[in-house]
């Protein structure tokens, strides 16, 4: 008998089964306030736009003036590094041709860095909690 996990979903694939999540966080340039408005909304738009092509869902997002924060589940074919990067050079690259100002304070959007933590010591309940209440501070 299959005991299906209310929290967690699996997803398969071609001779694959698997549930991978991961909390990830990236900033802005030297954490320029740049993420508001309409580049806000249109960064929300850009991420959600290519889940399927790039092997990822996105289970919660909130952005910050100066940072991301995402809970994604990946494709572990791909990998959660590789997937990052895509977001981040696709959105990077959209946004600068969308707004211009973009290109005129920053030399790129975002930093090389990353915060990649796989969500497995606590629910996912408590990641998207914790994502939600972002916002707040």
């Amino acid at each position: 008998m299959r005991v299906e996990n209310p929290i967690k979903r699996y997803k398969s694939g071609n001779h694959l089964v698997y549930s991978c999540q991961y909390h990830v966080i990236f900033c802005s340039k030297y954490r320029r306030s740049v993420l508001v408005g309409g580049v806000e909304k249109r960064l929300k738009e850009l991420i959600l736009e290519n889940q399927e092509e790039y092997g990822y869902e996105v289970l919660d997002m909130e952005i910050m003036s100066d940072h991301v924060h995402l809970l994604l589940d990946v494709n572990p074919k791909i990998g959660v590094f590789r997937v990052v990067n895509k977001i981040k050079g696709y959105t990077s690259r959209k946004l600068r041709e969308e707004f211009p100002a973009l290109r005129k304070r920053l030399p790129t959007l975002w930093t090389h860095s990353k915060f990649i933590s796989s969500v497995g010591a606590v629910t996912l309940e408590v990641v998207k909690k914790y994502i939600e209440e972002q916002k707040g501070k």
